[in-house]
């Protein structure tokens, strides 16, 4: 008797993993950092993402491209754009519709001063969760609401909130015309009440860049407005250009 439950016990635990298989599962996006700026590589089993139009990492060159998650203003997004400006470099901003209805201003400064307003959908939710029609709302949403509140069109890349997604996502953010980007290097700076040290975050993304490098930064963050103006002037003395998203996926 213990010998037919165990073994029913097993068939139960495989039909689950073939189902969670078969509807792509769930996957949480990290990339594990590499010594001497060596270009990170996507675990195995999250590398389609490439299949479907998206990217992680960018040209196998000295380029680098500034990313950031942006929801809310709190002063810092505003000293980040003037440091952006002042060194002549280019970024993405994903943003969510509390940005854009609250500091419109700021969202048209954005895209007046050449940066891409990318789509980071519109309330943060945990994409996996939603159905098809649930997912395109969210995106859909955030164009209208760039579109009616700052008159700027979505750049059209796309970052999943907490870089959580599945197979399904991807592919309907490309039937969407969406590229999905994640990142090859982020750190906890999203805290306001636990920013890390100045000294120590520039000596974390310096140690860690790499060709090719897609860095993740939250322009909330006190210390990423800090440290900025010398980050950039760091990469450029090392040789490093700064690219623009749509060159990953340009022919």
């Amino acid at each position: 008797m213990k010998k037919i439950k165990f073994t029913a016990l097993i068939c139960a635990v495989f039909v689950l993993l073939q189902t969670n298989v078969l509807a792509g599962g769930s996957y949480s996006w990290y990339c594990v950092r590499k010594k001497d700026h060596a270009r990170p590589a996507a675990d195995a089993d999250m590398r389609f993402i490439e299949e479907i139009g998206g990217a992680y990492i960018g040209k196998d060159e000295k380029v680098v491209y500034l990313t950031f998650d942006a929801g809310y203003e709190n002063g810092n997004i505003a000293r980040i754009l003037d440091t952006l400006k002042e060194k002549n470099v280019s970024g993405a901003f994903f943003v969510l519709e509390n940005l854009v209805k609250h500091d419109t201003a700021l969202v048209k400064r954005m895209a007046e001063e050449g940066h891409l307003v990318c789509n980071h959908t519109c309330r943060h939710k945990d994409m996996t969760k939603l159905n098809r029609a649930e997912f395109e709302a969210e995106l859909s949403k955030l164009e209208q609401v760039l579109r009616d509140e700052a008159g700027v069109e979505v750049a059209k890349f796309y970052r999943p909130p907490e870089g959580r997604f599945n197979r399904e996502n991807l592919e309907w953010a490309s039937q969407l015309g969406y590229n999905t980007v994640m990142w090859s290097f982020a750190y906890a700076d999203w805290d306001n009440n636990k920013q890390p040290d100045s000294s120590k975050a520039e000596k974390l993304i310096l140690d860690n860049v790499h060709n090719g490098a897609i860095l993740l930064l939250h322009p909330t963050s006190k210390t990423n407005a800090d440290i900025l103006p010398h980050i950039i002037d760091s990469l450029k003395d090392q040789g490093y250009r700064f690219g623009t998203l749509d060159e990953i996926f340009s022919k």
